[in-house]
Formats: structure tokens, sequence, C-alpha cells
């Protein structure tokens, strides 16, 4: 009889460190598969920052490249309309033209685009200031040196330097409503547009100069 209660307490006391080297191993299992989990979250996290990195330099790069595009047709642009084509043989600027228009075909078969990501506040503005450049850029023929000042009025309120002349408050107010992105490239295509007005006005200004040679030497002929 009490051999038969030893053993069963012996049974007993078997049973529950069984119990409790079970229990113990779910929570060192438990232990380990949270610190494992802390882990590979952690690793994880790590992998997307340095992809966030790569891709803001991926859309930088594609933002350059949007840039280039923008230059290189300016730039070709320029050269076609420039006062030395017009004063080659006809032959010669013919043959220089068939060559600026095949470098402008190839640029424009590169097609880049890096879409901003904006808010309605941002659409809204970034279109109310596309508006007010171009209704200037629409009455650049009826008066090209007010549509310069007006100009350089909306770019003085896009940079941070101090202006050379007023800004004009209205666009400045507008503008900054918009995506950063957004920003640059309006400050880009009034640079463009300057850029433009002042090669229109050395042109103009070296054609006069050259009617008024032309009128002297014949006048100096009739005398």
């Amino acid at each position: 009889m009490a051999q038969a209660k030893i053993s069963a307490k012996a049974s007993e006391g078997a049973q529950q460190q069984q119990q409790q080297q079970q229990s113990g191993g779910q929570l060192r299992g438990r232990f380990y598969r949270s610190t494992s989990m802390a882990d590979r979250s952690s690793r994880l996290l790590e992998n997307l920052d340095q992809l966030e990195l790569r891709v803001e330099a991926f859309r930088d790069a594609a933002s350059a490249m949007e840039q280039e595009k923008e230059i290189l047709l300016e730039m070709i642009h320029n050269i076609q309309n420039s006062q030395d084509m017009r004063h080659i043989s006809e032959g010669e600027r013919e043959e220089l033209n068939l060559t600026a228009n095949r470098l402008m075909g190839r640029t424009l078969t590169v097609e880049v685009s890096v879409e901003t990501i904006r808010n309605a506040q941002q659409q809204e503005s970034l279109l109310h200031a596309t508006k007010m450049i171009d209704e200037i850029v629409n009455k650049l023929l009826d008066d090209l040196e007010d549509a310069k000042i007006r100009l350089m009025s909306l770019y003085g309120a896009c940079t941070s330097d101090v202006p050379a002349g007023p800004i004009d408050q209205k666009f400045q107010s507008v503008v900054i409503g918009c995506a950063i992105e957004d920003q640059k490239k309006i400050k880009r295509r009034l640079e463009t547009l300057l850029r433009n007005l002042e090669n229109s006005e050395k042109s103009i200004t070296l054609l006069e100069h050259q009617k008024s040679s032309v009128r002297q030497s014949c006048n100096s002929k009739q005398d």
C-alpha cells in the first residue's frame, strides 16, 4: 500500500516536471520567435530605407534628364533662328537646318516623364500659376518690353535671391501653394522665356543696326 502511494507520488511529480518543461519550452519558443520577428522587421525596414534613397535618386536623375531635353531643344531652336544662320549661303543654311531638324527629331524620341504627386490645392495653384504665365506669353507680340517686365516680376517671385525689380506678390502667393517640384518647373519655364526674350531683343537690335548701316551706306553712295 505504501509502495503504491510512493509510486503514485513519483508519477505525479514526473508529470508535473514534464508539464513545467513543456511550459518552459513554449515560453522559450515564443521568446525566440518574437526576437526573430523583430530582427526580420528591422532588416526589412533597413532595406526599405535604402530603397527609398535609391527611388529619390532615380527621380532626381529622371528630372535631370527632363531638364537636359528642354535645354537641348532650346539650343537647337536658337541655332536655327540665330543671326549667323541668316548670313550664310542658301545651300549651307539648308544643310545646317537638315542637321538641326535631325537632332531635334532624335531628341524628341526620348520620352522622360516624372509625375508630381499633388493634392487638390496644389493642383489648383499650379493651374492658376500656369494661366498667369500663359496670359503674358500670349501678349508677347503686342508689347515685347511690357511682357519682359511682367515676366521678370513673376521670376522675382520665384527666386530666393534679391530681385532686380518689383515682384508680383499675387503670383508669389500662388506659387507658394504649388508642390515643390512644380515650383522648380515654373521657375525654369520663366528662365527659359526670359532667355528667349533676351535673344529676341539682341536679334532685333542687330537687325536694326544692320538696317541703319545699309541706309548710311546708301546715303554715302548717293552723296
